[in-house]
């Protein structure tokens, strides 16, 4: 798909950017500062920062998705600059654009709404399409491709672990006998081989809806992408820069909540005896609890439903790459 079609097919999408004024809220947005919108999507969220920047303001823009840096390409504004990354590739993206140090970033995790809303790029099974998830389409193996050779044991634990499905083992099983008669291809003869091998859900809930979380999370490594990311975000922060950050499923949650409680506790080695006023300042101070959507946002927009908002400031502390080594995001899943 070449970038102007990518953008028309982008238009046809309404964006409703989640928690908008609570997230303007929470990065504090000083109007000559540097922003980073680290899941730009179709740029609700980054068109609101650049309207309260003011001249000599500055927002970094990352996506990986090409459609979404075809809908960037409408933001003509010098103080705009979209990047194709990874969230993981954070620092490098930084360093490219000579900005050392940032006043605030937000990510927006998981899926967008309009790659759910299209069928060919098979996140969803309401409609029927090819069975591709990537977040990137050009880069990586697609969902059809790693359903044809992944064996039982790990698709069972990546449905179990990643989709938090109890009936992991009998879905496993019953893809694994479908592809030997037929290739898995599609989204709708994926949903209908779970919804022959789980019986029971929760009421409004899909058979097949965890699966499909499962695979596109394990397809485009979600959980290490925002594990990588945030010691990179928590290192790059200005002191008393905020990052925001939007989960929709508990996995990701977990994930962030531990990281910025982590970094709100001051770095002492365990069984140090020293008084409270001795300790050293942490780098990060957690703002409030999560924030979730208000009952209104949810009637406006469903998708927001599930949606938490964290947030927290960057103090004085200097990094210490040592001890996010000892304490990585590998530990912050466990």
């Amino acid at each position: 798909m070449n970038g102007s079609n990518q953008a028309a097919q982008a238009d046809s999408f309404p964006h409703r950017p989640v928690l908008l004024a609570e997230v303007l809220d929470a990065l504090d947005i000083r109007p000559q500062g540097t922003y980073v919108d680290g899941t730009f999507g179709r740029g609700g969220h980054s068109r609101a920062i650049l309207a309260r920047l003011g001249s000599k303001g500055r927002l970094i823009a990352i996506d990986r998705d090409p459609a979404a840096l075809a809908a960037a390409r409408a933001i003509r504004d010098p103080r705009f600059a979209i990047v194709q990354a990874r969230l993981s590739e954070l620092a490098r993206v930084l360093e490219a654009q000579h900005a050392p140090r940032v006043d605030g970033m937000l990510f927006d995790l998981g899926v967008s709404s309009p790659q759910l809303d299209e069928a060919a790029r098979g996140f969803s099974f309401r409609a029927d399409g090819p069975l591709d998830m990537r977040m990137d389409p050009t880069s990586g193996i697609s969902a059809a491709e790693w359903l044809a050779s992944v064996e039982e044991q790990q698709l069972r634990e990546v449905i179990r672990d990643y989709g938090e499905e109890r009936f992991a083992k009998q879905i496993a099983a019953a893809i694994v006998a479908a592809r030997r008669n037929a290739p898995i291809r599609g989204t709708r003869q994926l949903a209908e081989i779970v919804g022959q091998a789980v019986r029971t859900r929760e009421p409004g809930q899909d058979p097949a809806t965890r699966t499909f979380q499962a695979v596109r999370i394990f397809v485009n490594q979600e959980l290490e992408e925002v594990s990588l990311m945030l010691p990179q975000a928590i290192e790059r922060l200005a002191a008393g820069g905020r990052l925001a950050v939007i989960s929709f499923h508990s996995l990701e949650d977990r994930i962030v909540k531990r990281a910025l409680a982590r970094a709100a506790r001051p770095p002492v080695p365990r069984g140090l005896p020293l008084r409270e006023s001795e300790l050293p300042q942490p780098l990060m101070k957690l703002l409030g609890r999560s924030i979730k959507p208000t009952e209104a946002e949810i009637e406006d927009n469903p998708r927001a439903r599930s949606a938490r908002l964290r947030v927290a400031e960057r103090t004085a502390a200097a990094f210490d790459r040592a001890l996010f080594k000892q304490h990585g995001p590998g530990a912050w899943r466990s």
